[in-house]
Formats: structure tokens, sequence, C-alpha cells
């Protein structure tokens, strides 16, 4: 029997109507003194719990109805939760109250964590929500028709989706700079000899950094396929990301150099306040803390966005 309760990790305390122990077995490490009688409760549980713990036992033993509580006692190992079932036992010449102890806890261990992870799931959700709601009015706003919006509105949401993809392959932690550039090129400039790609810091983004820097970079993108450098088919990108300062503290700063073909021609200034404009110069850099500059020329658009240290970690350096 003894061997069976081992197995099944249940101890057993067994005490006559007065509460006087008259067996026991099994027990916890940290609950073996209740074997030595009914001031031991107080020592092990406190005051407050032992009073609840006998006044439950008490009932039991009037109504002869099973009752169950759960009690926490603090370790070496931490906090440790504990699951009594309590019943009165009257046969075979033996009358007293049977209580069960179980050790539960690294159940509410876990479903602690779970509360936690589904509050974090609940609070990115929202985020998340509150970024397809500035997208579609933004959209929404510049749009001169219902297919006009829905083209750029899709185009969005799916680079969202790119972005999300990524944080949610990395458990929320986040997304590599390098993935998630490559990532957003994928729709726009297919995998050849010419790759275009990131030069510098591969850093790896918050979450936050990594949705907002994704559409930032959506754009940029959609607006060089429109009519600038992969319109012609030329890669005349380059895509840097280096460490620097701002206001004094650790940062990094990805900066978007495009040299434009002869023939492609810029938005007109009428489009200068488009939602491209608002997402780059306002949207992105006040989300993730930092800076930013856009800037338009004949023969080239530069884009300049410094990111805070808490947005992103260097965990790899490229020696030079």
């Amino acid at each position: 029997m003894e061997l069976v309760l081992k197995k099944s990790g249940l101890g057993y305390l067994y005490q006559s109507d007065d509460l006087g122990v008259v067996l026991s077995g099994n027990l916890p490490q940290d609950l073996q003194s209740l074997a030595m009688g009914r001031q031991a409760d107080e020592e092990v549980f406190g005051s407050a719990e032992s009073a609840r713990l006998t006044a439950l036992k008490r009932d039991v033993a009037s109504r002869n109805a099973p009752a169950s509580t759960e009690i926490d006692v603090t370790s070496r190992a931490g906090v440790l939760t504990y699951r009594i079932d309590i019943e009165r036992i009257d046969s075979m010449g033996m009358t007293g109250i049977l209580s069960v102890i179980t050790d539960i806890s690294e159940t509410r261990r876990r479903e602690r964590v779970l509360k936690t992870l589904l509050r974090e799931l609940s609070h990115r959700s929202k985020n998340l929500l509150a970024i397809i709601q500035g997208i579609a009015t933004q959209t929404a706003r510049q749009a001169l028709s219902l297919d006009y919006f829905l083209s750029k509105f899709r185009g969005r949401i799916q680079s969202l989706a790119y972005s999300q993809d990524l944080v949610t392959d990395s458990s929320w932690r986040g997304a590599y700079l390098f993935a998630l550039t490559e990532r957003q090129f994928s729709a726009y400039w297919p995998a050849t000899e010419n790759p275009i790609s990131v030069r510098g810091i591969d850093a790896h983004l918050s979450p936050n950094a990594a949705l907002h820097i994704g559409l930032a970079l959506h754009e940029l993108i959609v607006n060089s396929a429109s009519h600038g450098a992969i319109s012609a088919g030329v890669n005349s990108l380059t895509i840097d990301c280096f460490e620097t300062l701002l206001n004094d503290q650790k940062a990094i700063e990805l900066a978007w150099i495009e040299h434009l073909p002869p023939a492609s021609t810029l938005q007109s200034e009428a489009d200068d306040h488009t939602f491209a404009r608002t997402v780059l110069e306002r949207v992105v850099p006040i989300a993730v803390g930092g800076k930013a500059m856009y800037m338009t020329a004949p023969d080239r658009i530069e884009y300049h966005l410094t990111i805070p240290s808490r947005e992103y970690e260097i965990i790899t350096r490229v020696e030079e």
C-alpha cells in the first residue's frame, strides 16, 4: 500500500474525532511534522490556515460530508500548493477523519503561466487590432475609390501578416531584422542571383518594433515597386543597420538609400501627405520611441529610422 501511495504521490493523515493523529504515511517533506500532533498544524500552516483547516475537519466530522481545500506552504523550493481531501471514516471498527494530501504545485504553476500568457495574448491582440484599425482609417482617408482602398489595404494587412508570422514563430519574442526584410521583399523582388539584403547588424527586434518596422519596409518597397528601382528591375538599393546614439543612449539606425533610375518619376508634392509618408515619418518612429527622416530627390530616396535599445537586442555581431 505504501508503494502505491509513493507511486501516486499521495500522502495521508488519519486522525481521531478529537483530531489526534492515529496514522500517517507518505507525507510530503514539508508536511511530515503533521504526524506529530495537533499543534503541528499551526507550525506548518500558520495560525489562520490551521484554524480554518481544523474548523473544516470538525465540520466534516459533524456532517459526515466530504470536503476539499487548498493550502499554500512556503518552503525552500518556493510556495507549494497542496490539495487536502477530507472525509469521515466509520467502518471496520475505525472512526475518525482521513485527510488525503496531494501536491498540486506544478498544476497551479502551469495555470498561473497560462493565465499570464493569455493576458499577454489579449494585450498583444488588442495592439494588433489597433494597428489594423489605424491602417484601415488612414488608407480610407487617402482612397480615391473602393478598388484603390481594397488594393492598398490588402497589401498593408499582408505586410502585417508577414511580420506577425515571424513574431509568432519566435513564440512572441520578436524577429530578426534580416529575416523581416527578406519576408517583406518576397512578394516584390523574386529570389535571383542578385538578392536585396540588409547589411550591418542583424538586430533581434521586439514584437512591437518588428510589426511597425515591417510596415515601414512595406511602404518603401511598394513605392519602389511602383516607380523606383524595383519597378525598373535594378538592384540599386542599399539597406544598412548600424549602432548609433539616441538622446545619448544606445540605439541602432536603419538606413534605406535607393538610387532611382533616370526614367523614374517621384510622387508629386500633392501626394506627399499620403499614408506612406505618415507611416514613415510619424507612426513608426512614435511606435518604437525613436526618430525618422524621409527624403525624396530626383535621383534617390532616403529613409533613416533610429531605434532605441529597448526595442532590440544585438545577439550576434558580424566580425569586422
